[in-house]
């Protein structure tokens, strides 16, 4: 396919209608960038080979300007001297070099249009591939964007699955055992030397309350009162 065969074909596309059909959209821009990359250094390469050329046809007509001018200051001084043989060589030659220049002078006005317009085709293409990479960053973004939301999905899924569940329904067993574990490691312990003090100083408390229940008991009966009544059995045998 031709540079400019190639250059009409991207002109014309409608990137959107193409990404909107594509099977792979991203695949699809990455070589519609790549096409359109390789397209515009061939346009400017084609440019710049018009541009060397109407420099050094630039040049030509400037000599063959030259030359035209020289050759009809050789023709006045043949006529001065009276030498109209070499004045009529003189103007002969004179007039190959003025259609020389015309014939340049007309090819660097085609050089010039054809400049102009590889320019505006260069400028046409830069703008699509513009077009073009915006259109690569979103479709990259979106892809970013909905791989991340599958994966958040995935997981989502996979936190309300049975086995998931059941992982944890287990882990939550487990830590109960071992808080069951725990609580049997103090079980059936000696008492701690706070705890054997404690027990000893309710001990004596006991004590001293039953001493103090007697002598009451005693001093009723010295007074000739009937003891106080505990409750009972007071059946007789």
């Amino acid at each position: 396919m031709g540079i400019f065969t190639r250059f009409r074909d991207i002109i014309s596309s409608n990137i959107n209608a193409m990404l909107d059909r594509a099977e792979d959209p991203e695949k699809l821009v990455k070589l519609m960038i790549r096409e359109m990359e390789d397209t515009l250094i061939e346009l400017k390469a084609a440019c710049a080979g018009v541009m060397a050329g109407r420099k050094k046809s630039r040049r030509r007509l400037v000599e063959t300007r030259d030359r035209e001018s020289h050759w009809e200051a050789r023709a006045s001084i043949a006529v001065e001297k009276g030498r109209d043989d070499l004045a009529r060589e003189a103007l002969k030659e004179k007039r190959r070099f003025t259609r020389l220049a015309e014939a340049l002078d007309q090819e660097q006005m085609e050089q010039g249009v054809l400049v102009d317009q590889y320019q505006d085709d260069i400028r046409q293409l830069e703008d699509k591939l513009a077009t073009a990479r915006e259109k690569q960053r979103m479709l990259v973004q979106r892809h970013v964007r909905a791989a991340g939301k599958k994966k958040a999905q995935e997981e989502i899924r996979r936190a309300d699955s049975y086995e998931t569940i059941a992982k944890f329904d287990e882990l939550e067993n487990r830590i109960e055992r071992m808080e069951a574990d725990a609580d049997l490691v103090n079980y059936g312990r000696k008492p701690s030397l706070d705890q054997a003090f404690d027990k000893l100083l309710n001990e004596d408390d006991i004590e001293i309350e039953l001493a103090a229940l007697k002598s009451s008991q005693a001093a009723a009966a010295e007074d000739g009162d009937d003891p106080p009544v505990i409750s009972g059995d007071t059946s007789t045998s």
